[in-house]
């Protein structure tokens, strides 16, 4: 039956260009049965929804305002039915220290790592001290709610007084432990393990630039390159990680497999749906293309979640 659907893509995020090609790639697939409406929230959002009168949004928006809550919160107030996690769910999983107590909690592995707030008043020797004590060098920097990897740096003792100056924009920081080993993406669609997926950089890890620049030339091994056993073990963590943070619709977990053990560094709620975007990827494999994959986020899409 054909719908009437917003897509939402872009927004306020310096995920905004994966966001605005995810949702091109979209709307060409639901343009097919449905009458569709590509929206760049930037205006007013409501005057427009009111307007057009969707029977779904698709939100195809990434990072914060998209994947924290705030955009969620929003459709449920106007009661429209939308895609992907609901708003606690949302705001969980962006939160990279909230998601991994929860991880921790139920005995998912995942770096071990420590919370900077109030950045441009840090001493940097004492965290240095704090970080030798408690997780030892190298480790990784990250604002503590942006996704696709923007912000995210490997520092050492020498360097990360230059790299945390990038991130004084940010109000909290997360320094976490580095994991060396393979990068290993594993995908969740509604209650379904569809496969994990290996992938091998060029960089000096699976950054930005690695993620959504062709010239990167990052390898994909689709299905990862790993025993049965633990190719099941993989799938598993990432569907115990999609149900305890409730996820709906679809989620990625991202992975560091070092000496034969698993660490999940986090749990994506929107994962991008662009021509080299992983999800869509692991989908084929699985046998479903592209418009059955946005079918069946569009049939799980509602509100109350």
């Amino acid at each position: 039956m054909k719908k009437k659907i917003i897509i939402l893509s872009g927004g306020y995020s310096k995920e905004r260009a994966i966001s605005l090609n995810t949702g091109v790639e979209v709307f060409k697939s639901l343009k097919k049965k449905h009458k569709v409406k590509l929206i760049d929230p930037k205006g007013n959002l409501i005057k427009e929804l009111r307007n057009f009168k969707p029977d779904i949004v698709f939100n195809a928006l990434h990072g914060r305002f998209g994947e924290d809550g705030y955009i969620q919160a929003l459709l449920e107030k106007e009661r429209i039915k939308y895609t992907h996690s609901g708003v606690l769910s949302s705001s969980i999983s962006i939160d990279k220290e909230l998601s991994k107590k929860i991880f921790k909690k139920y005995s998912i592995l995942t770096p071990k790592s420590i919370k900077l707030s109030n950045l441009n008043n840090t001493d940097i020797k004492k965290l240095i001290t704090k970080i030798k004590k408690k997780l030892k060098f190298p480790v990784v920097i990250k604002p503590l709610n942006e996704g696709s990897s923007v912000g995210v740096y490997i520092c050492n003792k020498n360097n990360i007084k230059k790299n945390l100056k990038k991130l004084n924009l940010y109000s909290e920081i997360l320094i976490e432990k580095y994991i060396p080993g393979r990068e290993i993406q594993a995908a969740i669609l509604g209650e379904k393990r569809i496969g994990a997926i290996e992938l091998i950089p060029k960089r000096k890890f699976y950054d930005y630039k690695a993620k959504y620049n062709k010239n990167a030339k990052t390898k994909h091994i689709m299905p990862a390159n790993i025993s049965s056993k633990n190719y099941k073990i993989v799938n598993d963590i990432a569907y115990k990680a999609h149900k305890l943070l409730k996820c709906r619709g679809v989620s990625r977990s991202d992975f560091r497999f070092y000496k034969n053990k698993f660490y999940l560094l986090e749990l994506n709620t929107q994962p991008g749906m662009t021509a080299l975007s992983l999800v869509p990827e692991i989908a084929k494999y699985k046998g479903i293309n592209f418009d059955k994959l946005i079918d069946i986020l569009i049939k799980d899409a509602s509100i109350n979640k």
